[in-house]
């Protein structure tokens, strides 16, 4: 089937929406479309808020597409704004493709509330880290699934997370689509099988909006390279043995297993995610080779990494008395974390066992490894400034006269935000970025499910 008319259609959209507009998005399509949609409320939020779930169609599969797992990465929240109304609108379309259809836009409200004054823009580095959050790993939705590996256990499923583990143990769904993306790559993929047959598709979908794929340094090192910028999705056992293979111990780990370990355990199911970037700069697929070897290069990182977070520590290291157990903000950054610290050792140990990391780094692993890991970094400086006004706010609403708390913690907040601006105005002179327009990506990431789900519907 070729879908490039529903892939035409997607919006020019300038702004992600907010949990509130989405709410009301939805209700207004079930009312809209009566006899195609049905809305169900699928379980609350760890703040009592609805997770409202989209039934569409009755086709003999079943599909789950959820977006916002993870509250920074909207763009899966904008694909299914429209691919809901897309399948509402177009009988042949959802008689084509054959599905009953399950559809959350935002599986963590409560985290995307907390990244909203980024969500209208204006979308600068400075903007999006400012206002970025993301929660601790065992407050993911996407990594609090129960799992037992060797002698690790985790069995705490978020409520939200509890709200995915029903509809698949409901549905059985023959395709997921978990929506993600990152902040400054290219175009890469993880799918749960091996379908070569599709993965020409998944680079087209990218060139045709000119997005280049991600050519750097791989996000998941032990993940299998089905075709460039295109790999396997690889659960927590994965994990757990690169880490012990490379640190000679068990992995420090405070999460569970993701939503594609899950449904695998109950169903033939077929995962994919779409990883695309806000930001980009060509040097993302530069594949002439540097003039520095790969090892070098992710030893360099390592180091950078590790003086950061001692930078970090310093700064914040006056108040942690005074930061409350309940503070969203400190805990995936916390510099003192021991995972961080053994990831790092891993790499460190992942560079130097084999010989193939002795031969020139492409330029694109050179640009991953010095640049893009400093953006990466740079988002614990804005949940460091966050992390205090939380605090100063929590002093003023409990009416605390504790002088010395708010006068440190103003300090560390003025001292953050010009870290914080230094530190973009310097990402700002080594970037050559622009920003990809929300339609393009929303086209990408709409393509790369459809080619997955017909590819289904078809031959399976």
């Amino acid at each position: 089937m070729n879908f490039q008319h529903v892939i035409d259609k997607v919006p020019d959209y300038k702004v992600f929406l907010t949990v509130d507009e989405m709410d009301e998005s939805t209700r207004k399509l079930a009312e809209e479309f009566p006899d195609a949609v049905t809305v169900f409320e699928a379980g609350k939020s760890r703040d009592g808020h609805p997770i409202q779930c989209i039934k569409i169609g009755d086709g003999p599969k079943n599909a789950l597409c959820f977006a916002c797992p993870h509250p920074n990465e909207p763009i899966g929240a904008m694909t299914m704004e429209y691919l809901s109304r897309a399948l509402a609108e177009d009988k042949a379309l959802r008689d084509e493709l054959g599905f009953t259809w399950y559809i959350i836009k935002c599986a963590d409200p409560d985290g995307t509330r907390l990244n909203e004054n980024w969500f209208k823009g204006p979308y600068t580095i400075f903007n999006y880290m400012r206002n970025y959050y993301r929660p601790v790993g065992y407050e993911q939705v996407e990594w609090t699934f129960p799992f037992e590996y060797k002698e690790y256990r985790f069995d705490k499923p978020l409520p939200e997370t509890q709200v995915l583990m029903k509809i698949i143990d409901e549905t059985r769904p023959e395709f997921m689509y978990s929506l993600h993306n990152g902040g400054l790559c290219g175009a890469y993929w993880y799918i749960s099988h091996d379908l070569p047959e599709l993965y020409e598709g998944f680079h087209n979908s990218a060139r045709k909006e000119d997005v280049p794929l991600d050519l750097g340094e791989p996000e998941t090192p032990f993940a299998t390279e089905f075709a460039p910028a295109i790999f396997s999705l690889n659960g927590q056992d994965e994990y757990y043995d690169y880490m012990e293979k490379h640190t000679g111990k068990p992995p420090t780990l405070d999460v569970g297993a993701d939503s594609h370990t899950y449904a695998s355990s109950k169903a033939d199911c077929v995962t994919l995610i779409t990883e695309l970037p806000y930001f980009f700069d060509p040097r993302i697929e530069d594949q002439s080779d540097s003039d520095i070897s790969r090892r070098e290069a992710l030893l360099t990182e390592a180091d950078q990494s590790e003086a950061f977070f001692e930078m970090l520590e310093g700064l914040l290291g006056g108040i942690r008395s005074y930061i409350s157990q309940d503070n969203p903000f400190f805990k995936l950054m916390d510099p003192s974390s021991p995972a961080r610290k053994e990831r790092n050792e891993a790499q460190r140990k992942w560079a130097m066992s084999d010989p193939e990391f002795e031969k020139p780094a492409k330029g694109s692993q050179v640009f991953s490894s010095f640049v893009v890991s400093k953006f990466y970094r740079g988002l614990s400086l804005g949940l460091a400034v966050r992390t205090c006004e939380f605090e100063l706010e929590r002093l003023a609403k409990e009416g605390s006269n504790d002088q010395e708390a708010i006068t440190k913690l103003k300090a560390v907040l003025q001292e953050g935000l010009r870290h914080l601006r230094q530190y973009t105005d310097e990402l700002e002179r080594e970037l050559n970025y622009t920003v990809i327009p929300i339609q393009k990506l929303v086209r990408i990431q709409l393509e790369s499910g459809l080619l997955v789900s017909n590819h289904i519907s078809k031959n399976r």
